[in-house]
């Protein structure tokens, strides 16, 4: 049995197939339509669906649309608040102005209401051209049955469902579903039971949301970048935040209405300097999120008995406040759905729906690694070379040679495998680098043209982990902070941030071979056993996803190489040639750049 996820209702539109269980593929739109997060999150862009996303999950599996039997669409738009859903029409503004619009809590909402319930014929009728021969023969209602599933339980189910744990507490905190912002869950095998929910407009996602465009970023975009800038300030507004949060005995919690130009003046524009107000709100911000998130999680670990934990939501993507979940909460165990945002509805919607259909307790699928996107041959990638008359050169020991590439100093694209699902860059569609000196981390934010005080992070081998970083433990998907040990903190100075953590993701050879000889060649060859891992991109384009991309990010960016499948790609006047950097002394070079002698 085929089933169909589907999430397009706000933002990060993607689309997942499972079959009997098992995720087969897996991917987000703005990998294919360089689109950052698909669409902006209004209603006017509702009716946009991820078609190419479809378009590869159906390729993947060598079937056409015809042949899904369920679509999960990861929203239901019959319990939207003031939704009449028997309507046969809706009412719209005609212009901006209009604040209130009979029951509706934008009066957008019909707008946004007749897109979603309009997405059976859109998905058939308005396919690209260059896509429609997949979706041929499909019609608005079928072959196929299609399910409209609610947002938080498809957030759920996509925390629970493919982790590794058969029983956990759940929890969602998200800026919006349908009508509520966050949801806890009790699940069990395949079954999820709704404990409790907040109602909107009282949202932690919402709050954050605000905060980022008051700094001066893009809402429902930059969030992380708040997360980030919160490390260089102090918590001396916190009190303010706490009054405006009252936490309730059962679970739930309201938040009075900010103020914020009140409190603090105007608002940061973008591009203008960031003064220590903007750092300390930031700060203030990020603790008290922190402080409230461990005040949800012990109702409900009291409410669930439970050891583990299982998160999703956006706000979940806010690594800071894992790690101090992690740390100083009560759970034994936290498992965060790397697609956390709204592209893991999809997933989410699809394994729900699916377990459903085939009315079964049992599990097929643990969700171990996101390389679920487009890869690509050694065969493909070659050809593509060929066909557009680029030098290259094949790599005989791809990890060893690369090693030494890197020890010297160099930076690289690095193009091995799946695209990853989901927003973090996890060695498949990855910038590399060695972890030193200090100035590598601005090298890397001016190539990819970042604001200086965002950090970088490193990749570590799993069994090196905890040598570097306290208390590590597994962590694949790079969705915690660890401390960095003092005593190593001088052999990889780039990936210290101001406080002196780093978002850490460890790997071993089961999840990804060739990246993980190419730690354990720089280990052999450095005595470190990290290298830099940043997302492979540039100032807003989502990740590269196709040799293509890959190809013309390395041209118009100052990377030094491109390691992509069995092949080498330089630039004429990277001033370092191949032999020179075969031939260099790593030794020599890590004790010039960090003052150090590595052992």
């Amino acid at each position: 049995m085929y089933t169909l996820g589907i999430n397009a209702a706000f933002h990060d539109p993607a689309a997942v197939l499972v079959k009997d269980g098992v995720v087969l593929a897996a991917a987000e739109e703005e990998r294919f339509t360089h689109v950052k997060h698909g669409k902006r999150p209004i209603p006017f862009s509702t009716y946009e669906l991820p078609y190419h996303a479809i378009d590869f999950c159906l390729k993947t599996a060598g079937i056409h649309l015809t042949d899904v039997d369920h679509i999960a669409y990861s929203f239901d738009p019959t319990i939207l608040p003031g939704a009449p859903c028997d309507a046969q029409t809706v009412e719209i503004p005609l212009r901006p102005g209009v604040t209130t619009l009979g029951n509706w809590l934008n009066p957008y909402d019909g707008l946004f209401l007749s897109s979603i319930l309009n997405a059976p014929g859109h998905l058939v009728d308005g396919v690209p051209l260059h896509l429609a021969k997949r979706f041929r023969g499909a019609r608005s209602d079928g072959p196929y049955q299609w399910h409209f599933v609610n947002h938080h339980l498809s957030h759920a189910a996509s925390a629970f469902l493919p982790s590794p744990h058969e029983k956990a507490a759940v929890l969602v905190l998200d800026g919006r579903g349908e009508a509520v912002s966050t949801s806890y869950w009790r699940g069990e095998v395949n079954q999820l039971e709704l404990l409790g929910e907040v109602s909107l407009p009282h949202s932690l996602g919402l709050l954050y949301e605000q905060m980022t465009t008051y700094l001066g970023f893009l809402h429902s975009s930059d969030e992380y970048k708040v997360m980030a800038l919160a490390s260089f300030g102090k918590p001396v507004y916190a009190d303010y935040f706490r009054k405006l949060i009252t936490v309730l005995d059962d679970g739930g919690y309201t938040i009075a209405p900010l103020e914020l130009e009140a409190k603090f003046g105007p608002a940061r524009d973008k591009g203008e300097p960031l003064e220590p107000l903007h750092f300390n709100i930031a700060c203030s911000v990020q603790q008290v999120l922190e402080e409230t998130v461990l005040k949800l999680i012990d109702w409900l670990y009291r409410k669930t008995g439970a050891d583990t934990l299982c998160l999703a939501g956006g706000v979940a993507l806010n690594c800071v406040m894992n790690a101090r979940l992690r740390d100083r909460g009560p759970f034994k165990h936290i498992w965060v759905q790397p697609a956390a945002g709204d592209a893991g509805t999809a997933l989410g919607a699809a394994l729900w729906v699916d377990a459903r259909e085939r009315k079964t307790d049992e599990r097929a699928y643990v969700m171990d690694h996101v390389y679920l996107g487009p890869a690509f041959t050694d065969f493909e990638i070659e050809s593509f070379l060929k066909w557009s008359k680029l030098d290259y050169q094949r790599l005989e020991n791809v990890a060893e040679e690369v090693a030494d590439y890197l020890a010297a100093g160099n930076v690289i694209g690095w193009y091995q495998l799946g695209t990853e699902f989901g927003p973090r860059a996890l060695g498949a569609r990855s910038l590399l680098a060695a972890p030193f000196p200090a100035e590598m981390q601005s090298r890397l934010n001016d190539l990819k043209d970042r604001e200086d005080f965002r950090p970088v992070a490193p990749v570590v081998l799993e069994e090196c982990a905890d040598d570097f970083f306290v208390d590590a433990r597994k962590s694949p998907f790079m969705l915690f902070v660890n401390e960095i040990r003092p005593e190593k903190a001088e052999l990889i100075p780039a990936v210290r941030h101001t406080d002196g953590t780093a978002r850490i993701q460890t790997i071993n050879r089961s999840q990804h071979a060739v990246y993980y000889d190419l730690l354990k060649a720089f280990y052999e060859k450095t005595g470190v056993p990290v290298l830099i891992n940043t997302s492979f991109n540039t100032r807003g384009e989502p990740i590269v996803c196709t040799p293509r991309d890959a190809i013309e990010s390395f041209w118009t960016s100052p990377l030094d190489g491109l390691v992509i499948g069995s092949f080498l790609l330089t630039k004429p006047d990277s001033g370092v040639s191949r032999a020179d950097w075969q031939g260099r002394s790593v030794q020599q070079e890590s004790q010039e750049w960090t003052g150090v002698v590595i052992q």
